[in-house]
């Protein structure tokens, strides 16, 4: 160590022991190297950038291209091509082709010969899911009845009246849903749940448009949003769990329609 603390490395083989004692360092050869703290962040950076993910709070590989499958940039069917994706978020392929492996084998991309596609879902698929989506979501809003802090139950309620002004915008609408909905599942406080319900809101991303696009659906999903809080404020659980499985199979019967008037 140097008089600021600072780590003393010796380079070569040639490097003798003088190389690291504090009187010589004024005259040290060029094999000795001090290593300061602004070299090491830089190799930090470095290294972070190869992982594919940074240490100030930014999403890696995996949670940005599901984020994009999610946001539609990506849809059932296109390609995922290991370079474009590395360009786009500005890192190395490393990174890439690991969470591209991940996401194979959570079945969110099939693969087409040698490439790799974003999957979809058949109509038994979507049953599934909706059906466990039902399930698991009834009991988080459940268990939210039970366990919500009043400031989450007012977090819910200023999302509903909030969001009624998005209902001419679809894309906005389904953001603020998914926002909705995570509340709720955090308001259950229920780590175990949460992780379950992460797998099928994963999945969910492949559903490439939102039943909300559907005219009158923003209007009626925004009345069973309010009978969801309601039922929480009010601290029944069969309430919130009945009208939120409602709403999931409103849902599913607008996404039903909106799929049969795609294969016309």
């Amino acid at each position: 160590m140097d008089e600021h603390g600072r780590r003393v490395a010796v380079r070569g083989a040639g490097a003798s022991q003088s190389c690291v004692t504090r009187s010589s360092l004024r005259t040290a050869p060029p094999q000795c190297l001090i290593v300061g703290y602004p070299r090491a962040k830089s190799r930090d950076r470095a290294e972070e950038r190869v992982l594919g993910q940074t240490k100030n709070g930014q999403k890696d590989a995996y949670e940005l291209i599901l984020d994009a499958i999610d946001e539609g940039t990506y849809k059932p069917g296109d390609r995922m091509v290991e370079s474009e994706l590395a360009d786009r978020f500005g890192m190395s392929r490393t990174p890439i082709r690991e969470a591209l492996q991940r996401l194979e084998t959570q079945s969110l991309l099939n693969r087409d010969g040698r490439s790799l596609i974003v999957a979809s879902l058949d109509h038994n698929q979507l049953h599934e899911l909706y059906a466990v989506r039902a399930e698991l979501e009834g009991l988080a809003a459940r268990l939210a009845a039970q366990h919500a802090a009043p400031e989450e139950q007012r977090v819910l309620r200023e999302m509903v009246e909030q969001d009624r002004a998005l209902i001419h915008d679809p894309d906005a609408m389904a953001r603020a849903n998914r926002r909705f909905h995570r509340q709720i599942q955090l308001a259950s406080h229920n780590r175990y749940l949460l992780q379950q319900l992460d797998l099928v809101h994963r999945t969910m991303a492949l559903l490439a448009t939102t039943s909300l696009a559907v005219a009158g659906r923003p209007e009626d999903a925004i009345g069973e949003h309010d009978a969801i809080v309601r039922a929480i404020e009010a601290r029944d659980g069969d309430a919130a769990d009945e009208a939120l499985r409602t709403h999931i199979s409103k849902a599913f019967e607008t996404r039903l329609k909106l799929d049969s008037f795609d294969d016309v």
